[in-house]
This record gives structure tokens, C-alpha cells and sequence, in this order.
């Protein structure tokens, strides 16, 4: 590892995670032996949405329980990951006319899935990204490519969301359920893409006609296209997990290291 940080993207998929020791939770546990410390951690989540781009920015970090019918212990959870204002302010000072301070939102679970099981001591601060959901898909990607510099100052930057990420055809009662086939080539579709550094692809994603039986919406799509500008030409790519739950949901996770 260099003294940049990684950008990572990761498949969060299900609150269930959180609790649960499966393939893809054990991907996240083997994967912390490998990172570097970083001054902090930057979220970029699919389950935070805004109109304009926001970032956490008070001096104690809320929990946002963000899901809904699930039994008590789930709103009983906490990840006591700190807040640091202070580099919230440096990341807002870095992009002023882009990113503004937030103080109504927290950490929700497309962070604290990833969190839990990547870093279970919650010994680093904790930031979230929103994502302005009326931008083009180009908007998020050229913003990972401003943001990239502060890799270079200790910020790790973790994008959290899913590639195929569907309720149409979920199987909820199955959740190691074998990929539907077309889940599955539009999965080999993404690979493909991401490993040929075919971004122009993956911003334009609609050139795929499966991406409509993916997602209905792209908020889950969306964080990946901010690891993608982070990208460095002196990057290596690793796949950290590749797989699926409930036959429709992509936990593909990938690092740039």
C-alpha cells in the first residue's frame, strides 16, 4: 500500500447484514487486515438523497435508522463511530461551491453494513456523502474525480450502494438463492466494464437494455460512479466480492488500491 488511501465500493445490500456472518459479511472482516488507517472515512451513501450535495457535518454522528419492519435489536444498534468536524470542514472548504455542511442527517445502513463488519472497533471518524439524485450520472463521476485529491491527505473514501439492486423479482424468502440468469450477465456486464476502465459505459448505463431490470432507480448505482473518478492511473484493481443474495441483489465490491 502507498500513503494514498484506497476508494472502494462495496454491494451493502439487506439490513440482515449487519448481524448476519454469510460470504459477503466475511469478505468485509478478511479485507481489514489489508487497509491502511485513515485520518478519516468519507461515505458516499445510495440512502441518503438531496437536492444539491451535502456532508455530515456535526460534532456527533446520529444514528439514521433508515429501514423499516424489522425485529427491535435493529433499532437498538449503534456503530459508535465519532464525527470530526473539522476535516467535515476541510472537505467543504475543498469544494465550497459544491459540497455544503449538513447537520440533519447521521449514518445510516449503506454505511453502517460496510462499517460494522470492515471496521468493528469504530476507531476512525465517520463522514457521509449525499447524493444530489436530480444530477446526471456524469455529475456524480466528475465529482469522485475532484474529490480524488484527498486520498492524498488521509481520506479514505467508501462508496456504498449496489449495481443490481431490484424488488421486482427478489426472492426475500431465499437469500442465497443462485442469480437469475440475466442478474448474472448483467453482472459480467459490470465486471467487464470496470476492469476495461470502460467508465464512459458505465456513466452512460442505459446502453445496456438489461440496467431496466437492474434498477428502477439508480441511487444504488450511483456511489460507484464516484470510486470510478477517484480512480488513479498508478491504481491496481481488486474485486474484494463477487456475489449475490436473494437471487437479484449484486453484493459486487471492488477496491482501488
Amino acid at each position: 500500500m502507498s500513503d494514498t488511501m484506497p476508494a472502494l465500493f462495496f454491494g451493502h445490500g439487506s439490513p440482515f447484514n449487519l448481524f448476519q456472518e454469510n460470504p459477503f459479511t466475511n469478505s468485509l472482516r478478511n479485507l481489514n487486515s489489508k487497509l491502511p488507517e485513515p485520518r478519516a472515512i468519507v461515505v458516499i451513501s445510495a440512502h441518503w438523497v438531496t437536492q444539491g450535495t451535502y456532508l455530515t457535518a456535526d460534532d456527533t454522528l446520529k444514528m439514521v435508522y433508515d429501514y423499516y419492519g424489522f425485529p427491535p435489536k435493529f433499532y437498538e444498534y449503534i456503530y459508535p463511530a465519532k464525527a470530526n468536524r473539522k476535516i467535515s470542514e476541510e472537505i467543504v472548504e475543498f469544494l465550497p461551491n459544491i459540497i455544503k455542511p449538513s447537520l440533519e442527517w447521521g449514518i445510516d445502513h449503506a454505511a453502517t453494513i460496510v462499517l460494522e463488519n470492515l471496521f468493528p472497533k469504530a476507531n476512525f471518524p465517520i463522514i457521509e456523502l449525499s447524493l444530489d439524485y436530480w444530477k446526471p450520472p456524469s455529475y456524480h463521476f466528475e465529482l469522485g474525480r475532484k474529490l480524488k485529491p484527498l486520498r492524498d491527505k488521509g481520506i479514505m473514501f467508501i462508496g456504498s450502494g449496489n449495481l443490481i439492486h431490484t424488488f421486482r423479482e427478489v426472492d426475500f424468502e431465499n437469500q442465497y438463492r443462485t442469480p437469475i440468469p440475466w442478474a448474472k450477465e448483467l453482472d459480467t456486464l459490470h465486471k467487464n466494464a470496470i476492469s476495461s476502465n470502460d467508465f464512459d459505459g458505465l456513466i452512460h448505463y442505459n446502453r445496456w437494455p438489461l440496467s431496466a431490470r437492474g434498477f428502477q432507480t439508480n441511487e444504488h448505482y450511483l456511489p460507484m460512479l464516484y470510486i470510478l473518478g477517484m480512480k488513479d492511473e498508478k491504481d491496481t484493481l481488486e474485486f474484494v466480492y463477487e456475489g449475490f443474495q436473494h437471487g437479484t441483489i449484486s453484493h459486487r465490491s471492488f477496491m482501488y488500491h
